[in-house]
């Protein structure tokens, strides 16, 4: 089984793709989907959604997770992070991929066994669960950490969202 993590922002959206087999898993790929501030917001949404396609169609993944929302001080900032939030839920769903949500100190407590860890403690058990891997950026460490978190949730409590 092959699962899709996703930390969607406007700016930086970061995927991870892992697969599992019984109880291991394997480090696939990851990345992340820049956009342009400039830009307006319909076009930096359609990348995302387009990068995304390109994504799953290349990796084929059967689930896929996402960090729930947080809110913003500043509300300008939590709709913009919303808009990019839907885009990164509507396009697994469009292939019929089930999406799941974690709440940030679930991932954190899945990956690392604290649910207030650094960004840094996150990358560093990311790096030693999944052998070989080398996150491309802090966003896409974060995907393949909601990756691993997913998988861990659906062995040992096993759901099937």
């Amino acid at each position: 089984m092959r699962i899709l993590g996703l930390d969607p922002s406007l700016s930086s959206t970061g995927w991870g793709v892992i697969e599992t087999e019984n109880n291991r898993v394997h480090y696939v790929a990851d990345g992340f989907i820049p956009t342009e501030p400039k830009l307006p917001i319909a076009e930096r949404l359609t990348l995302i959604n387009e990068t995304l396609r390109k994504v799953i169609e290349t990796y084929k993944p059967n689930e896929a997770a996402i960090e729930q929302v947080f809110l913003n001080a500043n509300p300008s900032s939590t709709m913009r992070l919303c808009m990019a939030r839907g885009v990164v839920i509507m396009t697994p769903a469009q292939y019929g991929i089930s999406v799941t949500e974690y709440e940030p100190n679930k991932v954190k407590k899945a990956v690392v066994g604290v649910g207030k860890a650094a960004k840094n403690q996150v990358e560093t058990m990311v790096k030693i669960l999944l052998p070989g891997c080398k996150p491309k950026n802090n966003d896409a460490s974060d995907a393949l950490a909601i990756a691993l978190c997913h998988f861990q949730y659906r062995r040992d409590y096993g759901l099937k969202k």
